[in-house]
């Protein structure tokens, strides 16, 4: 019963917010409120949210910190040279936008966050898509995909979570791993390519007036610029690239503002360097890092209160959207687990798999990983689920370390799950609704991991 009531509440959920039925938060805190009076567990509700809230308090202070450090680093301009340097590949160009928008999207997920990576890539393509149209739902997927194939990294969480569960080296597994997660990076690279060329078709062949072709990058990214964009050919509707409704805005990165520190540059980035070395090495819990890191950066480029205090208010929308969004989740995850529900559908998918797939537990782990992460948190697949599926490989001769790294594969899906917090940071940013980027990710990013899988079983790492 727990596990029919599980997917239950999963379907639910997601089919509520793809229809717009229900808000995201609201959807994640009554859905699982609902049906956990179903379960007849009603009188442990407030147990199981506060159990959830306790788990997820780190991620939700981190993510706030990040915004708000983030937030004054594109403030001050540390990416406006990384946005002009975009803006020259890309041009007005739908096709390179699209391009340019991986590339940049895979280089920012070496730091191993998720958080930091939506945020940098939203921040400098965000006034690209809105200027000329550009459908933002491509943006948001094309990001994930290549964020969720990036995350594989040793310390962007699954690699390392995987190592801990089945007490292996994440060199091991992650290694090996390496020329499939490249042709899935390629995937999505030329999936970029496709998508670009769709928008092209749909757009027109953009190109900016004679006159400003020079000014390319501040035409885009500042506010007041007022180029005229023209169209070079016919408009051709897309299939399910839903457009960018007007916004004119963009002051995001206007190359004019007021809180521009230029002779502040260098402590800047080398301020922001250290932080994510930190991170990388692990020298203090990531929360802390941001926190201090923001205290640090506001301080310094904005050394009176007044100025820290309108900064602050600047991003507390994004910072109130995202840190409500991640205590919602909590309580979808805190029902999901304390009820039972998640223990009982693993079981339930590892008994059903047929004994004549015993020898070949790997591929099994693989496919099996591409919905369950994405229907239960990394926690919940890596160190519950995994060490199941790793014995009962074992039983039929299959190496632990092959389990480990056919587990990661359902990374470029799971980026896009409800459950991570990161995912509403991206769509919170770009302004798009989450029923939205789910209809239009889930099937490019399912097959991207499918392409990684295929890929490792090809090169015989699976």
């Amino acid at each position: 019963m727990l596990t029919i009531l599980g997917f239950a509440m999963i379907a639910t959920f997601l089919v509520l917010i793809m229809l717009k039925k229900m808000s995201p938060i609201a959807a994640l805190v009554l859905i699982p409120a609902l049906f956990c009076v179903f379960v007849g567990k009603g009188a442990k509700l407030g147990d199981y949210v506060i159990d959830g809230i306790t788990g997820l308090a780190p991620t939700a202070a981190m993510l706030m910190f990040a915004i708000v450090y983030f937030g004054v680093m594109i403030d001050v301009g540390l990416f406006d040279p990384v946005v002009r340097g975009i803006l020259k590949f890309c041009k007005a160009d739908p096709l390179r936008i699209v391009i340019g928008t991986a590339v940049l999207a895979a280089i920012v997920s070496l730091d191993g966050d998720g958080s930091t990576t939506f945020m940098i890539t939203v921040s400098a393509m965000y006034p690209l898509y809105k200027r000329l149209k550009m459908s933002l739902v491509v943006m948001t997927g094309v990001a994930a995909m290549a964020n969720g194939v990036m995350n594989t990294l040793p310390w962007g969480g699954p690699t390392a979570r995987a190592a801990t569960a089945l007490k292996l080296d994440a060199g091991d597994i992650f290694v090996p791993m390496i020329p499939a997660l490249a042709m899935g990076l390629l995937f999505v690279f030329a999936l970029a390519y496709v998508l670009g060329r769709r928008e092209r078709r749909r757009l027109g062949v953009l190109t900016l007036d004679e006159v400003l072709v020079e000014e390319t990058e501040t035409v885009l990214v500042g506010a007041g610029a007022g180029a005229d964009v023209q169209k070079a050919g016919g408009s051709t509707p897309g299939a399910d690239l839903p457009d960018a409704p007007e916004d004119k805005s963009l002051q995001v990165l206007d190359p004019d503002r007021a809180t521009l520190r230029p002779r502040l540059y260098w402590f800047n980035a080398l301020l922001t360097v250290a932080l994510l070395t930190a991170m990388i090495m692990e020298w203090l819990p990531i929360p802390v890092l941001f926190l201090l890191g923001a205290a640090l950066a506001l301080t310094v480029n904005f050394p009176h209160m007044p100025d820290q205090k309108a900064r602050i208010a600047a991003h507390a929308e994004n910072v109130l959207n995202v840190s409500g969004m991640v205590f919602a989740a909590a309580v979808f995850t805190g029902v999901l687990q304390g009820t039972g529900m998640v223990d009982h559908m693993a079981k339930w998918l590892v008994g059903n798999i047929p004994d004549g797939m015993g020898p070949h537990m790997a591929f099994v782990t693989g496919v099996l990983s591409i919905p369950l992460t994405y229907f239960m948190s990394n926690d919940g697949f890596y160190f519950g689920v995994l060490p199941v599926l790793a014995e009962a490989g074992q039983a039929h001769g299959v190496p632990a370390v092959e389990i480990a790294r056919a587990s990661i594969i359902g990374q470029p899906l799971h980026m896009s799950s409800p459950l991570v917090p990161a995912v509403y940071v991206l769509v919170g940013m770009a302004k798009v609704e989450f029923g939205d980027h789910t209809r239009f990710v889930v099937k490019w990013a399912a097959l991207t991991s499918l392409v990684v899988l295929g890929a490792g079983i090809l090169f015989g790492i699976v």
